[in-house]
């Protein structure tokens, strides 16, 4: 049996780890009476993590169980509506239950349409993915992307509990893995310099320590959050790397000839590009803008730029929701562990970080 972690407390929701998790749903599932319970899952969670969720509550198999296709490219409103119309169809109402399984797309999506459907019912999210664990799971903000744009259409709305099993990870393929690493190390980055470099020594999946490593990021993105929920001002530290990442992501989600990059592949971009801006414009000495840079291509691949892709991506860049007033605004870095937020960056500078991240 597992150690039992503490539980971490959000604004009127839960994380709870392994087993405490699943006690703490039963009970839950017992003081609501929810009038039906359903259970939303992609493609991929259905093969290999439904029937491990099932294991530990026999009384939801005859639920219904709702299945979208995995993948970014399905987080969309077209989604949302066919979701809804099963639910109406199902007979939903306002007090029924959707317990989404699965990874950030699945969270993310459906939490919006919970949230969305008769103007709200519950939900609750078990992430099976570490990226939806560490990210995801925390923070309350659902949604799903519009025109290949990342997340441009979504409410924040939390989950009654969120349950995080380590267990799920086993079915992780490794890219999937190092996806959520690098929101993992992100953390590190922007509050904990410690923690980074702990990190920065790649963990693998078998790792004795990863449900702490997990529990402490956790901590990190909750603390954040419970600082400023509606993004306001603190909350934006949360996006270093996120500002290019996001453009990188969309860019080669909507590129036909691309290879579509995972949004921790993406992100960990970003955060060597944003880590040059900020040793042109912030405190952060150029050494360690390298060290960054060394700690996430051990990790990730490089990925090629071309001129085109480059110039394309900073077009994109005027959609990221930081911006206000039409213009992008960056969060960037004075040291590891001290953030600071709304940077706005000359273009020739832009440039300049992409060739950063490709020079050798």
């Amino acid at each position: 049996m597992k150690k039992t972690l503490s539980a971490i407390v959000g604004e009127g929701y839960k994380v709870l780890f392994s087993n405490e998790a699943y006690t703490e749903l039963d009970k839950l599932l017992n003081r609501k009476s929810y009038s039906s319970i359903f259970i939303l899952v992609d493609s991929n969670t259905k093969q290999h993590c439904l029937h491990l969720f099932l294991n530990y509550f026999s009384r939801l198999k005859a639920c219904p169980v709702l299945v979208i296709p995995a993948g970014e490219e399905n987080k969309d409103l077209e989604t949302c509506q066919e979701l809804w119309e099963q639910l109406s169809q199902l007979g939903a109402d306002r007090k029924s239950l959707l317990i989404n399984v699965g990874g950030g797309v699945v969270t993310d999506l459906g939490g919006f349409v919970a949230a969305a459907f008769k103007r709200g019912i519950d939900f609750i999210n078990v992430p099976t993915t570490l990226l939806s664990m560490v990210d995801a799971s925390v923070g309350g903000k659902t949604g799903v992307d519009m025109g290949g744009l990342k997340n441009q259409i979504g409410i924040i709305k939390h989950p009654k509990l969120v349950i995080i099993d380590t267990f799920y990870l086993e079915t992780l393929p490794e890219n999937e893995y190092k996806s959520g690493y690098a929101e993992m190390l992100k953390h590190g980055i922007i509050q904990n310099k410690d923690y980074f470099e702990e990190l920065s020594q790649f963990k693998s999946l078998k790792n004795s320590d990863l449900e702490n490593y997990i529990h402490y990021s956790v901590e990190i993105k909750n603390n954040v959050v419970s600082q400023d929920l509606y993004e306001s001002n603190f909350r934006k530290i949360l996006n270093f790397g996120h500002t290019f990442g996001h453009a990188i992501e969309t860019y080669f989600l909507t590129q036909p000839e691309k290879n579509t990059l995972l949004h921790g592949e993406a992100i960990a971009i970003g955060m060597i590009t944003e880590s040059y801006l900020s040793a042109k414009l912030c405190r952060l000495n150029i050494d360690t803008a390298k060290q960054i840079k060394k700690v996430f291509l051990n990790i990730f691949s490089k990925v090629f730029f071309t001129e085109s892709d480059i110039e394309a991506i900073l077009l994109l860049l005027k959609y990221d929701k930081k911006n206000s007033h039409r213009k992008v605004k960056f969060v960037l870095l004075h040291e590891i562990g001290e953030p600071a937020i709304d940077k706005e960056i000359h273009s020739d500078l832009l440039v300049e970080a992409f060739h950063f991240y490709q020079k050798d």
